[in-house]
């Protein structure tokens, strides 16, 4: 193994390279006779080592590069993408790209953002934080996240394994309207999965820290104690009985809610006429207490973004605010279909955050536990069981059961089921346990009741 990385891409070198590419892109597809065109070059870099049982199981490299162009022919469309950044590469995919155009259906929502629309300029948001990581050094902390679990108990017996990894990437995005952008950017992440217990009563169970700076992930060994607790405090799993129940979800999983809210508030579903949310804006969709901010611009953000995957321009905004639903979540495209502007997220959702009038700075995990009294909290969800057109959700769960505000025992084997629409305007309580999981940010989330099927 490499003691010194020489894992980092040579960022400014190439961003120059790629604006020359996607230029020359660019004035390629208009000599065809496009109307308007659009380019990407793209670059990224990877490693990532897992181990288990102490021997290391894999350790994987990887380096993609691309150039993505699309062409208008109009109201046609055509795209066509290569590893391969020869011009006699890129002339070959823009051929192919203007040949697909020709020969797709007309449709008028097809066409480049709007020239006003564009981010012409924009903020460095700091999202290229790079990591020092040689292989051995990634292995090394892998072997004590796990190495660290298995120390916390006798209990644990066996692990999934634990693993490091490092990505960064950059890319320069251009278009027939004059926009040409692009930045650096990385993610580091750490995680171990460790198991509890042996013969028919073993419980697995992980954890996790991600971020763009390395210098901001938890330790190896912090992440392997804390992964190990989670697992043993499963082994005391038993079911109980059917039943309609407050439900807490822990605050990664509540992340989840808040992300089923943007699902259906995509302009992809509603066009589609696929949300339970069709024709929801301006009015009530969520409890009264409660508001979601949207801030592409937070420096270091996992969800930060100076421009969407079109080059829109992102700007702060009240997605919700007391319960009402002000925006949706569109693309160029979405947003012709349904008659609107885009709201630049081409891409996903920038760095929303869930929060409650009603919180107070000390409702902190137990104070949550307090707020929910004798019900359930919900720490894993299995399946998918989300009809995001009618808004039915039923999900498999692992969670514990909580009697006066204490938990008395881990429960396993049963499904809680309601409606989201439903779901969304039951919400009693937000925690100020906020934690970031991606672009999305929550404490944890307490609603007033649920269907769960156990025995």
């Amino acid at each position: 193994m490499s003691k010194k990385s020489n894992f980092h891409l040579p960022v400014k070198k190439n961003q120059a390279r790629f604006q020359e590419l996607v230029a020359e892109t660019l004035d390629y597809a208009r000599s065809l006779g496009a109307s308007d065109a659009a380019a990407e070059v793209s670059e990224t870099r990877g490693l990532s080592v897992s181990v288990r049982n102490q021997d290391i199981e894999t350790v994987e490299q990887t380096r993609d590069r691309s150039l993505d162009v699309t062409v208008f022919a109009g109201t046609q469309r055509g795209s066509a993408s290569t590893s391969d950044f020869s011009r006699k590469a890129l002339r070959e995919t823009v051929d192919a790209a203007w040949h697909i155009a020709k020969y797709t259906a007309t449709d008028p929502a097809a066409g480049l953002p709007e020239a006003d629309f564009l981010a012409f300029e924009y903020p460095d948001l700091g999202l290229y934080k790079p990591w020092d990581l040689s292989t051995e050094k990634a292995v090394r902390k892998a072997l004590k996240a796990e190495k660290a679990s298995r120390e916390v108990s006798p209990l644990i017996t066996n692990t999934d394994g634990a693993s490091v990894s490092t990505f960064e990437g950059h890319f320069v995005l251009g278009n027939t309207r004059g926009f040409m952008g692009g930045f650096p950017y990385t993610r580091h992440g750490i995680s171990v999965a460790p198991i509890a217990g042996q013969g028919e009563n073993m419980q697995r169970d992980y954890w996790y820290s991600a971020s763009r700076d390395p210098k901001q992930l938890a330790k190896a060994s912090k992440v392997g104690r804390y992964a190990a607790h989670r697992s043993l405090a499963r082994l005391s799993a038993r079911r109980i009985k059917t039943g309609k129940y407050p439900v807490l979800f822990e605050a990664p999983l509540a992340v989840g809610l808040l992300g089923s809210l943007v699902q259906a508030a995509s302009g992809g579903a509603l066009y589609r006429r696929a949300s339970f949310l069709l024709d929801a804006l301006g009015k009530p969709v969520m409890a009264d207490h409660l508001d979601v901010k949207e801030n592409p611009h937070v420096p270091g953000g996992m969800g930060s973004s100076p421009f969407d995957d079109e080059g829109v321009r992102t700007t702060a905004r009240d997605v919700v605010t007391g319960g009402v639903l002000n925006g949706y979540f569109l693309s160029t495209y979405t947003a012709r279909k349904l008659g609107m502007e885009t709201t630049g997220n081409a891409g996903g959702s920038h760095n929303l955050v869930l929060s409650s009038r009603l919180t107070d700075p000390n409702d902190d995990f137990r104070a949550m536990l307090r707020k929910l009294g004798t019900g359930l909290l919900v720490t894993e969800l299995i399946g998918q069981g989300v009809n995001y057109v009618t808004g039915d959700y039923s999900r498999g769960a692992f969670g514990y059961w909580v009697e006066n505000g204490e938990i008395s025992h881990a429960v396993q084997e049963f499904t809680i089921a309601g409606n989201l629409a439903d779901m969304l305007r039951q919400i009693a309580a937000v925690g100020a346990d906020t934690i970031t999981r991606g672009s999305k940010t929550t404490g944890s989330i307490l609603i007033e009741r649920m269907s769960v099927a156990g025995q």
